[in-house]
């Protein structure tokens, strides 16, 4: 980490990093308490004991934090906390989440530390995130700034495989999102060759389920008249449609699944497939399952009805049907996203730090802050840096916790004193 320019920072920013500097063992010793309690998002039990350990961590700061349970959802809640600051300034909405992808049965569970280097599942995704979020705001609490700041934090319970439906598992979210100035979202750092990117788009994540029918008959009859083409000839003729006829700028598609035969049966949400035929048998039932990412909803709505008119134009003999899964919405790069990126960037300068350039979004995958990117201006990538996010070793670099930590408390207590939109 560069050393600040004295003159370039407050005597409050200043205090600012000198207390993240002193807190950052103590900030470690935290992440490891949080990271050595497993947090699988279907571990209900496991993301509640996370919330109860970040709970009082906030209270002592001055949040009223409420704890909503979602059983609706089948999935164990939402932690949210507010600091109400100076009337009339910005409202910051923090998000990030307590959940990981690791489940209990994982053999991937607990905490290890080389150096500047730990590992453990979520130390970096989200776990880090939420880490940073604190020490940027036991910051702030000690230089003063964080008294007339006006912040809510979303801490979503599953983030990694959000509950359905959608429109329940993220009500609050969506609710604080139009309630907000500005959207932090505390998920990991990107870096291209050293060099730390700023992120102010994120794509969409929508699922899809195709399915076709045919006839069932005598393969020596097949394209006939009498029987047609076939589930299964007809569900390639849609997927190579797709392949030809979809690409276009920053999209991308994905088959994940397809099962087809004289029966087909999909099975646990659509993770698993079974089927029955024969090479004699014309097939009369398949199925395939796959997504596509979008970078604005206009595009998500243009895919979708080219997906539809491509599945209408059917062979002889067969049907098919697509559905849409409710997903992730997308976080569009707009001019607001970048003038935050800008002051973001003039923290860094401040700072001493390198500017950050923006990330191209095909580089980041769906997140949370796709719900409130509709509302309100916001920057993703603030959490901190590491490496392999949802697979066994992941790692988190424990310097880029302390130095993202004051980049954020200087950037929210700039933001807290300005007028509210």
């Amino acid at each position: 980490l560069a050393t600040p320019a004295a003159a370039a920072l407050s005597p409050a920013e200043q205090k600012m990093i000198e207390t993240v500097d002193a807190n950052a063992e103590a900030q470690i010793a935290f992440l490891e308490k949080m990271v050595n309690q497993n947090s699988g998002t279907l571990n209900l039990e496991g993301v509640k004991k996370v919330a109860d350990m970040v709970r009082p961590e906030l209270e002592k700061l001055g949040f009223t934090v409420t704890w909503t349970p979602t059983p609706e959802t089948a999935r164990a809640g939402h932690l949210t906390a507010v600091h109400k600051g100076r009337k009339g300034t910005k409202n910051l909405l923090l998000i990030a989440h307590l959940d990981t992808v690791f489940e209990p049965d994982h053999p991937f569970q607990t905490w290890s530390r080389a150096g500047n280097i730990a590992t453990g599942p979520g130390v970096g995704d989200d776990k880090g995130g939420i880490s940073v979020i604190l020490a940027a705001l036991q910051a702030m609490h000690a230089a003063g700034t964080l008294k007339n700041a006006n912040i809510e934090i979303a801490l979503t319970g599953d983030e990694e495989d959000a509950g359905t439906p959608r429109s329940a598992a993220r009500a609050q979210l969506i609710a604080a999102g139009k309630r907000a100035d500005a959207a932090l979202d505390f998920e990991n750092l990107s870096r291209e060759n050293g060099q730390d990117m700023g992120s102010i788009a994120r794509r969409s994540s929508n699922t899809w389920e195709l399915s076709t029918t045919g006839r069932a008959g005598h393969s020596s009859t097949i394209f006939s008249g009498r029987a047609g083409d076939g589930a299964i000839f007809e569900l390639a003729r849609i997927l190579t449609a797709f392949r030809t006829e979809l690409p276009e700028q920053s999209l991308t598609f994905n088959v994940g699944l397809v099962s087809g035969g004289d029966t087909a049966v999909l099975a646990d949400e659509g993770t698993r497939g079974t089927a029955t035929g024969k090479s004699n048998i014309i097939p009369q039932i398949a199925y395939a399952i796959g997504d596509f990412r979008t970078l604005s909803d206009e595009q998500t709505q243009r895919v979708r009805a080219k997906m539809q008119a491509i599945v209408a134009r059917n062979s002889p003999g067969t049907t098919a049907a697509i559905k849409f899964q409710e997903g992730y919405p997308p976080m569009a790069p707009t001019e607001g996203n970048r003038a935050l990126l800008a002051r973001l960037n003039a923290v860094n300068a401040d700072m001493g730090l390198p500017q950050m350039p923006e990330l191209d979004p095909l580089k980041r995958g769906a997140g949370d802050i796709g719900f409130v990117a509709r509302d309100v201006d916001g920057l993703v990538g603030l959490g901190p840096s590491g490496s392999g996010s949802h697979a066994p070793g992941e790692t988190v670099d424990l310097d880029s916790i302390s130095k993202q930590a004051k980049r954020a408390a200087i950037l929210m207590s700039r933001l807290s004193t300005e007028k509210a939109k």
